[in-house]
């Protein structure tokens, strides 16, 4: 029976100062690019669904396009005013997010996320990549972020704010409902602590 289970939240390569390692997401999703990929041939109902319309890693979630592999700050958004369109429109939007005086957290469906292998990374740059295949990718040897990355899998960047403690971040992936949800707790200040 499926279940929800944890995923390992890892440390990108190069995070501890390592400039050797090479950058991920290396080629930009253009919006005429992105356009004439969901038409081509090369998007099919996979593709589709997982760069839909209220999907976490589509580049239209936030209203105008904004290339997923970009870091976007969503804690500085109310989420009631940043998703409101989607919200008002016939859209279901699949992405919640909220904020306690102890943690964020964030929701998103994973269209046929039952199939792809998620992963959700934290680095020393305050900064959550939540990325999985759709397609595999040709066996050439290299990474394929670096190339035309919406071809093959899915990402969401998604920069944290100053108190969040990216070092413990937990997520979890329930297979039965295909859902992510992260965690990212907040900092306790010296005086929380002593209060």
């Amino acid at each position: 029976m499926p279940g929800r289970r944890a995923i390992e939240v890892r440390l990108q390569p190069g995070a501890a100062g390592d400039a050797s390692a090479p950058p991920k997401w290396r080629m930009s999703l253009l919006e005429n690019t992105f356009a004439g990929f969901l038409q081509g041939a090369g998007a099919d109902a996979a593709a589709r669904a997982v760069f839909a319309e209220g999907s976490l890693f589509s580049p239209f979630l936030f209203g105008k396009f904004f290339d997923p592999a970009d870091a976007f700050p969503l804690w500085e958004f109310e989420p009631e005013v940043l998703l409101a369109a989607l919200r008002r429109s016939a859209a279901r939007t699949t992405v919640d997010w909220a904020e306690t005086d102890a943690e964020y957290y964030l929701r998103a469906d994973i269209p046929g996320g039952r199939k792809c292998d998620v992963e959700v990374s934290g680095d020393a740059m305050k900064v959550i990549d939540i990325s999985g295949l759709w397609r595999v990718p040709p066996a050439d040897g290299r990474d394929w972020r670096a190339g035309r990355w919406w071809e093959h899998g899915f990402v969401r960047r998604v920069e944290l704010p100053e108190d969040a403690e990216w070092r413990k971040v937990e997520a979890y992936f329930d297979d039965g409902e295909g859902s992510l949800e992260i965690k990212v707790p907040k900092a306790v200040d010296a005086h929380q602590a002593t209060a």
